[in-house]
């Protein structure tokens, strides 16, 4: 059993905590690209690389992660290193963070688990892929990532290259419109679609410069509505973007071949990353990383101006 008490969830690295106390900027990563979202040992690579890019900008990195029940914003080397070994490594939402503590799990957070432990933490810049989303045929399976709820009810600025496009983007539009989280689009008047550029639908509010969200962020506070996320849209480069026509094609055939096996429910998702993955001959992998990249960069970039602001 972990001893740590509640007052220390999450425990901050020193340089995280240091950042903090000196108004410095920090940016949050998830942590479950490092352990589930990429094969070894190039996902230990990438973790390293995107904490780099963060520091490059000059702000501070706290990757997000669960280790023997012990949740930390900001990892040394071992922990890193520990969570994208993969042995025994859970993949853990904001709902398994308190089995996950009270039973000293290690696991990666996904975009819930670390929007929530970031803002716990006292963070407001959290950059990372794409989110998670309405699931298609979600009229009839009900089926929406927690990731929705979770940033309704938390205050923190997500970069995120929009919704994973295998997922129902329009209906996921919809549901953060409900649920009152803001979209800005980044550059763009266009929803990006994760690996492309544009999902083909619109985005209501369009900003260019870091210090612009940084004005939205402030505008939250001031206005002291209900603790919700603020999305920033930020598409991948259209250079790096996935092929729009292989990618049409090969999720029809992905879809397709979901329905003839049956798979359903939890299973859909990485069933279709991962034939979009094989079927692209690693492309839609490349496109992932290029997003996530420059999510980093501008996170650690909007973080810098929010830090300004103090």
């Amino acid at each position: 059993m972990s001893q740590h008490t509640a007052s220390e969830v999450p425990v901050l690295s020193a340089e995280v905590r240091e950042a903090l106390d000196r108004g410095r900027p920090v940016v949050a990563l998830e942590s479950t690209i490092i352990a589930h979202g990429l094969p070894r040992p190039r996902n230990l690579a990438v973790g390293a690389e995107l904490e780099a890019l963060v520091r490059a900008e000059g702000a501070v990195p706290a990757t997000v992660a669960v280790v023997d029940g012990v949740a930390y914003a900001g990892l040394d080397k071992a922990q890193l290193e520990r969570i994208a070994g993969g042995e025994g490594v859970r993949k853990l939402g904001h709902r398994d963070l308190a089995p996950a503590l009270a039973t000293g799990a290690t696991g990666a957070t996904t975009v819930s688990a670390t929007a929530f432990l970031a803002a716990r933490a006292g963070l407001r810049v959290f950059a990372t892929g794409g989110l998670g989303g309405v699931h298609r045929e979600w009229a009839r399976t009900q089926d929406e990532s927690a990731d929705l709820a979770l940033l309704a009810r938390t205050r923190i600025t997500v970069v995120c290259a929009g919704v994973k496009s295998i997922l129902d983007v329009p209906g996921t539009l919809q549901r953060l419109e409900t649920l009152g989280v803001s979209v800005l689009g980044y550059g763009t008047d266009r929803f990006p679609g994760f690996y492309l550029a544009d999902s083909g639908e619109p985005v209501d509010w369009t900003v260019h410069r870091p210090e612009e969200v940084a004005a939205v962020m402030a505008a939250q506070d001031a206005l002291g509505g209900p603790e919700s996320a603020l999305l920033v849209a930020h598409p991948v480069a259209r250079a790096e973007q996935l092929d729009p026509e292989l990618h049409h094609r090969v999720l029809a055939e992905a879809l397709a071949e979901c329905r003839e096996r049956g798979i359903t429910g939890q299973a859909v998702t990485p069933y279709l990353l991962g034939f979009l993955v094989k079927a692209t001959g690693g492309a839609s992998l490349e496109a992932n990383l290029a997003a996530v990249r420059g999510n980093v960069r501008l996170g650690a970039r909007i973080a810098g101006a929010w830090a300004a602001r103090a």
